[in-house]
């Protein structure tokens, strides 16, 4: 019977892989085909993703599912930290590297986005948990930090 392959990219906070979804329309297995260390670098004062050195490992995890999988690969998906970003210009490129969602510049930026506006506002418009490292907060502290980007 044909299988299908599902490739699936994770991105957690100390490490990242790439994982075959192998399903031959009855069962499905699953097989790690590449895993590699992750989590923040220091830069200057700061918090940083490796980003270039990540989506290096992204790439050879993919290669060695090609290799392996071939034709048989249906879908790749990503799953992230879900609160990081980087910031693009008009032609793609990236506007310095992206900040770990655990650097200080959040610090105090929940506080600053209350005074601008309430609470139950942000909550009614987002529905999320208040954490200092949401992309709300980390945006403010990139306008007070960064107002040229």
């Amino acid at each position: 019977m044909a299988r299908n392959v599902f490739l699936a990219i994770d991105l957690g906070a100390e490490s990242g892989r790439v994982i075959a979804g192998l399903w031959n329309g009855k069962t499905l297995q699953i097989e790690e085909v590449h895993r590699f260390q992750n989590g923040p670098v220091h830069l200057a004062d700061s918090l940083r993703w490796d980003i270039l050195r990540i989506w290096g490992e992204i790439q050879n995890g993919l290669t060695l599912a090609g290799r392996k999988y071939g034709k048989s690969i249906t879908s790749i998906g990503a799953d992230t930290w879900g609160v990081d970003f980087v910031l693009m210009d008009a032609k793609d490129e990236m506007l310095g590297h992206p900040f770990h969602y655990r650097d200080a510049r959040t610090n105090g930026m929940m506080e600053k986005a209350f005074r601008r506006v309430s609470r139950s506002e942000i909550f009614a418009q987002t529905g999320l948990q208040f954490m200092q490292l949401n992309s709300l907060f980390q945006l403010l502290a990139a306008r007070e930090t960064s107002p040229g980007l």
